[in-house]
């Protein structure tokens, strides 16, 4: 090197490089957090009050408040390490995820809190600034201000929202409120973990990646739409706990039994043949290892399917619980908004956890 030459900068690394996990991928698996929340839910002796419509009882999407007879408040949060390596991309997924949560509650947002999580000397803050951005750019799509938040100086890069929203106490949908008899509706189709996982190690096409980041980043607005319909009896998204989770404790809620009609589920094209080349996540098998055994499979079910059944979604696809009567106004909904490849998928019979067939 001549003394005239330029330093060398360090190289700024990729925001995948920097996290263990990517993506709501990142999530506690289901039966660890339950054994961490059994003795800490709730204070002994103290009494919730009437006004907490939905809080912690079914693993629901959100918190609802009412707050008169015409309003309800609805409260969640999500955040997580880095998925992609683009900062604006990561920063539109993140807040496309944790927005939906108020859409699987039925309600309309009306405001965001930023939290931020930066290794401050690692990262430029340009790249930073752009995971804002991207964020805030989402917010906008949405129709509501980020309108302040908290940051600190942390090892990993977590990014994600505080997100409130609105609506009528007669019309919040809970995850429990499935009824036997009603179909099933998936709003995105599965594979998002896979294609995360091909991603890192460097083996998704840019086809797949624009396919991935599309579906990361649209909206769950059928949600608002979908809560007007009274055969509308359950709504939730499915991410991090994978189609079969987020199955078990809609039917959970319900006590009853989530069928699914594995032909009719909706796969991202190309994700079953990259699970097959090994492009999985850890997540996938710590969500089998939790629920597994609640899960019914028919005989000489594809490994690479199982899969699938568990993979971790990203800002994943509204499942829906309505009357056979109303699927075809759901479908509506979803294909009118941009959800062209929401289909019905099982439905919700007697009996306990989730049948495949």
């Amino acid at each position: 090197m001549n003394a005239t030459d330029p330093p060398k900068l360090p190289a700024t690394p990729r925001l995948t490089s920097l996290s263990h996990g990517g993506g709501c991928g990142c999530k506690i698996a289901p039966g660890v957090l339950s054994e961490i929340l059994k003795n800490s839910s709730h204070l002994p002796g103290f009494n919730l009050p009437p006004q907490l419509l939905v809080g912690i009882e079914t693993a629901d999407d959100a918190a609802v408040y009412q707050l008169n007879d015409e309003q309800a408040l609805i409260a969640t949060t999500d955040f997580f390490m880095p998925i992609v390596d683009d900062p604006y991309d990561f920063g539109r997924i993140a807040a496309t995820n944790a927005i939906s949560d108020v859409y699987a509650m039925g309600g309309t947002p009306i405001m965001a809190l930023g939290l931020v999580g930066m290794p401050i000397n690692v990262l430029p803050l340009e790249t930073i600034g752009a995971i804002l951005r991207g964020g805030r750019d989402v917010c906008h799509d949405a129709g509501i201000p980020v309108a302040g938040g908290h940051t600190i100086d942390s090892v990993e890069p977590i990014y994600g929202l505080v997100v409130l929203g609105l609506v009528h106490p007669s019309r919040v949908k809970k995850n429990s409120g499935a009824r036997v008899g009603d179909v099933l509706v998936l709003g995105k189709p599965l594979g998002i973990g896979i294609l995360s996982a091909a991603l890192k190690k460097d083996r998704l096409s840019a086809a797949g990646y624009a396919r991935m980041i599309a579906l990361t980043t649209q909206l769950n607005k059928p949600g608002i739409a979908l809560a007007q319909i009274d055969g509308v009896h359950a709504l939730t998204d499915v991410t991090g706990f994978g189609l079969a989770g987020h199955g078990l404790e809609l039917a959970r809620g319900a006590a009853a039994q989530v069928r699914l009609n594995w032909a009719r589920v909706p796969l991202i094209a190309g994700a079953r043949e990259l699970a097959q080349e090994g492009c999985i996540t850890g997540a996938s098998g710590r969500n089998w290892g939790s629920y597994g055994h609640e899960v019914t499979l028919p005989a000489e079910f594809p490994e690479v399917d199982k899969t699938l059944l568990s993979d971790p979604q990203t800002s994943g696809g509204l499942l829906v619980s309505c009357s056979a009567g109303s699927a075809a106004a759901v479908l509506e909904i979803f294909h009118t908004q941009g959800f062209g490849e929401a289909a019905v998928i099982g439905e919700v019979a007697t009996g306990r956890g989730i049948d495949v067939y």
